[in-house]
């Protein structure tokens, strides 16, 4: 039970923060592009209330985190409603609207590393915040390579059936209805981890050739 409580306090505001970001950065991206759904619905906000599944966003995480002793871990958040019909170009824009949410899990990934290199630089030996930073930079990793997988109705698929022909890309938008029970027979199969590993791993790679020049400049 301490090992739960101590994680939950590590990771319960960098998660907070992916999520929250992920999902307004969605209806931004939206309503600039002529959508303004989510905006009317109040969802365009940075409030994370108006963003957390009670039962998707705590429950469910908990409840794994204890049955499998922390081995696997999965949640959601309420998706952000968008009519793509009332995107200027509905085809093209429905990729950038979906691809705003894991560019700003990236961004928060790497403000978190930037954190953590602060951290070092200014000797803080506190290890709760270090780990907090680490978390940060997992939990945005773990939800950007997630949810570029290409399956609709996680961004990747929507990023996919916005760049193939019209023809191929109705029949493919047609798994819809059945892409999270799809996803969620890929993690429990862990053939998902064949994505997760090597996205995030690059991404990883890419956080740390961006920040590589602070890290001289302060070593």
């Amino acid at each position: 039970m301490d090992d739960l409580i101590q994680t939950i306090a590590v990771y319960a505001l960098p998660v907070l923060f992916a999520i929250t970001l992920h999902e307004a950065s969605h209806a931004y991206a939206a309503r600039y592009l002529g959508d303004s759904t989510a905006y009317l619905q109040g969802r365009m906000s940075l409030n994370p209330i108006k963003h957390i599944d009670p039962f998707g966003t705590i429950i469910i995480p908990i409840l794994l985190y204890v049955a499998t002793s922390g081995a696997f871990l999965f949640g959601y958040a309420k998706p952000v409603p968008v009519d793509f019909g009332n995107l200027r170009k509905p085809k093209r824009d429905m990729a950038w609207v979906a691809l705003a949410g894991p560019a700003a899990n990236f961004v928060m990934a790497l403000l978190w590393m930037i954190f953590a290199i602060g951290l070092a630089f200014a000797s803080v030996n506190e290890p709760f915040f270090m780990r907090m930073a680490q978390a940060g930079v997992l939990a945005n990793l773990v939800m950007f390579a997630f949810n570029l997988f290409p399956i609709p109705p996680l961004d990747g698929g929507r990023v996919l059936t916005s760049l193939l022909p019209n023809r191929y890309a109705y029949k493919f938008s047609q798994i819809e209805p059945y892409g999270f029970f799809i996803v969620m027979g890929l993690v429990l199969l862990k053939v998902l981890y064949v994505w997760m590993v090597p996205v995030m791993t690059a991404a990883h790679s890419a956080l740390k050739l961006i920040v590589s020049p602070l890290t001289i400049f302060l070593s």
